[in-house]
């Protein structure tokens, strides 16, 4: 086995299993043309090869420095003749096909595949969707309008619709709405527009993400919209993120209203428990990370509906327990995020929680706060008074001066009334968990 292979092997330790079967395994060492000063590995695809580079580069320099006493500069091509030639996971193309990716094209994350995205109801109909688009680009879903809140998976539909058409050899365009503004002022400055719509008009599919930021922006509107018509005309298909639905958007002009209706909208709404639970084992099983099952209910119970930050969580949670030396039990990850979770309950208080569920349940804030005995009104002051206790740091005493009741022992034979009614009506239990998951996804307006 040469050095090459060696590096690689230490790699696998450092890295999780799902990314070296993925990325690394696949990989060939040139032992003829390296040299001390620099290694050259070649890739399946071009796909590949620019994601090792980006994400991997910089720790084979490292395993080799510490292998050999020299740093080299690690060079990730993609092999030319036949021998390196290898399917892609569809088995569509090749690799030649591969690199006619136009190098225009913006790095998508491999990792977000329609594979490894997690299905529930919840968002079941925009992952049917996003793949319906994938198969039939151009034909009946153009554009395909995802909306949703932070963190629920937009992007990486978005995203698994692009890599589902790079591994076709079609050229993709992905950029945030951000990354889109930029070029185009960029652009105008240095009076090249000619260019710039040259890379956004010539391409098979258009993702674009975050496209709520367009609000206001006259001059950026007017360029989308024509940027949107010739690849509308063109039957070139379009993806479009936001946080809410265009007729949401303020400042957005009618016409692109219209036209971002002209498709499909498909929402995405805070998953529920269970996909949550699906969510944290999936992230574990690909990342080689091991969770018990009280651990696992633990973070999908209390940390919201925000998949990146709990995502980030499991992350941070394997970090510590690798640096500690310790098991992640649940004793562990309640000492690991409880400032986390006491950060996210001091931006809520009952006021918040009071006014939301008026809303969702159709009563008055006043007539929570009151004796009144009406069914509909004690159910929403039960539910208040329980996420109220759940969701922020008001102590028992505090929500029972709010709720102008006696003392705190109101407040417990409340809490044990919920738990009661949870525990014996699956709807009213699916009720309050859907409450929840609105509220801990940032659905409603605080400020």
């Amino acid at each position: 086995m040469n050095l090459g292979q060696k590096i690689l092997l230490e790699l696998k330790k450092e890295i999780s299993l799902s990314d070296y079967d993925r990325y690394i395994k696949p990989l060939s060492y040139d032992i003829d043309n390296s040299r001390s000063n620099v290694s050259y590995y070649y890739a399946p695809n071009l796909l590949v090869a620019k994601w090792i580079r980006t994400k991997f580069s910089d720790k084979i320099a490292h395993l080799f420095e510490l292998q050999s006493g020299i740093r080299p500069k690690i060079k990730i091509e993609v092999k030319k003749n036949k021998s390196h030639t290898q399917s892609t996971p569809t088995g569509e193309i090749a690799d030649n096909s591969a690199k006619r990716i136009s190098s225009k094209s913006t790095i998508l994350n491999p990792s977000f595949t329609f594979e490894s995205f997690i299905v529930g109801s919840s968002n079941q109909f925009a992952f049917t969707t996003a793949q319906s688009v994938a198969q039939k680009p151009g034909r009946q879903y153009n554009p395909l309008f995802l909306y949703g809140g932070v963190g629920l998976g937009k992007t990486h539909l978005l995203q698994a619709i692009g890599n589902y058409h790079l591994h076709l050899g079609k050229k993709v365009i992905y950029t945030t709405l951000e990354q889109f503004m930029n070029k185009f002022t960029s652009h105008l400055r240095s009076q090249s527009m000619d260019r710039f719509r040259d890379h956004f008009r010539e391409c098979d599919l258009l993702l674009i993400d975050d496209v709520q930021f367009l609000s206001r922006k006259e001059q950026t509107q007017e360029e989308f919209f024509h940027t949107f018509n010739e690849l509308h005309t063109a039957n070139k298909q379009i993806v479009i993120t936001a946080d809410r639905p265009p007729n949401k958007i303020a400042g957005l002009v009618d016409r692109l209203k219209s036209r971002f209706e002209w498709g499909l909208l498909a929402d995405i709404q805070p998953p529920g428990l269970e996909t949550k639970i699906a969510i944290i084992q999936k992230k574990c099983e690909l990342d080689g990370i091991v969770l018990n099952n009280d651990v696992v209910n633990y973070i999908a119970s209390n940390m919201g509906s925000n998949i990146r930050e709990i995502e980030g969580t499991i992350i941070k949670l394997n970090a510590m327990s690798s640096i500690l030396n310790q098991e992640i039990t649940l004793e562990f990850t309640q000492n690991a995020i409880r400032d986390q979770l006491q950060d996210k309950k001091e931006s809520l208080n009952i006021d918040d929680i009071v006014n939301f569920i008026a809303t969702e349940l159709n009563v008055k804030p006043a007539d929570i706060k009151s004796k009144k005995r009406n069914k509909n009104i004690v159910n929403a002051r039960r539910i208040s008074i329980y996420l109220a206790r759940n969701l922020t740091t008001s102590s028992m005493p505090q929500i029972a001066v709010y709720f102008g009741m006696k003392d705190h022992t109101a407040i417990s034979h409340s809490m044990r009334k919920i738990n009661e009614i949870v525990e014996n009506d699956d709807n009213f239990k699916l009720l309050l968990e859907e409450l929840e998951n609105k509220i801990s996804a940032n659905k409603i307006n605080f400020d």
